[in-house]
């Protein structure tokens, strides 16, 4: 049986992936995403087409930048 899917508040997974990378230092979107799931303790799942717009978008905002 799959586990449940849990859908991340608008808004919530900016400030994941902001408190993320302030705590970690630089990672690629792939890490970043098994990062979140796994300090999440398997009650979140982050694909691509989550993870990578928010990046994307946080980037635009000019609160994050990528190399």
């Amino acid at each position: 049986m799959d586990a449940p899917r849990t859908e991340v508040p608008y808004g919530t997974l900016d400030l994941l992936v902001m408190k993320t990378l302030q705590s970690m230092g630089p990672l690629h979107g792939f890490g970043l995403a098994r990062r979140i799931e796994q300090a999440a303790e398997g009650s979140l799942f982050l694909n691509q087409g989550t993870i990578y717009p928010a990046l994307l978008r946080l980037e635009q905002r000019g609160w994050i930048d990528s190399r």
